[in-house]
């Protein structure tokens, strides 16, 4: 299939563009955050000329839907439903924890059957969390989205492989059961391999109903939240 995809849903910017027939995709990565909205644009059309491929030739334009950065999800959602309108395609909303998934089973060398704790860095001391098992090509979500704490993650044996980007900032508070840690985020080139399953069960959607997925309704503090949690961590012992 000849299919964008673009995710801006954490620290970095990732954008792949697939053409048919041909096996490795374009790909792209750097800094996201602020800087994702400047550099977007540019990058995806230095790709689509690379790849020699016209908006309209596209099957669908995939992206990011969440959860992740409230700003970078709201980002991917703008610029897949803007290129989705101008071009009439489809577009196609991926789960970003589900991507952390996949691409933490593509660097452990494709395994047949996986099960995967995924995590993102929710920030605000927290992550956002969603159990998923891999067998014969399909992913299932066991457990569907959480926002929680580090140390409420738990252990169970289903739990299986955690991946994701919440390690450096919050390795220490998770549990100390025996697994495997896969720094893992969720590539475009991923949502590239997840696109045709999701396609063919009818995940795709009109650029009007394209819509990011949100888990946290509050995504800052007020000053006064921020001044009473520093004066708890004063308190501790």
């Amino acid at each position: 299939m000849n299919l964008l995809a673009l995710d801006t849903s954490t620290e970095w910017m990732s954008i792949a563009v697939q053409r048919r027939g041909v096996a490795t995709p374009w790909q792209a990565s750097a800094s996201g955050g602020a800087h994702s909205s400047t550099h977007l644009i540019p990058e995806i059309g230095r790709l689509m000329a690379l790849a020699e491929l016209r908006f309209d030739e596209l099957d669908a334009i995939v992206f990011g839907a969440g959860p992740g950065s409230f700003t970078g999800l709201r980002t991917a959602c703008s610029v897949a439903q803007g290129l989705a309108f101008g071009a009439a395609l489809p577009v196609l909303p991926v789960d970003t924890l589900l991507a952390v998934a996949e691409e933490a089973r593509w660097q452990m060398g494709q395994p047949r059957t996986l099960r995967v704790t995924a995590m993102l860095d929710a920030r605000m001391d927290e992550l956002y969390t969603a159990n998923y098992y891999f067998d014969s090509d399909l992913w299932i979500q066991n457990r569907g989205y959480r926002l929680i704490k580090p140390e409420d993650l738990g252990w169970e044996d289903e739990a299986g492989v955690l991946a994701g980007n919440v390690f450096a900032a919050y390795g220490t508070r998770l549990p100390m059961a025996a697994g495997m840690r896969v720094l893992a985020l969720p590539s475009a080139t991923a949502m590239l391999r997840l696109a045709p399953t999701l396609l063919a069960a009818g995940g795709a959607v009109t650029a009007a109903q394209a819509l990011p997925t949100y888990i946290r309704d509050k995504v800052a503090q007020t000053t006064l939240e921020r001044m009473a949690a520093k004066a708890g961590d004063a308190a501790t012992p």
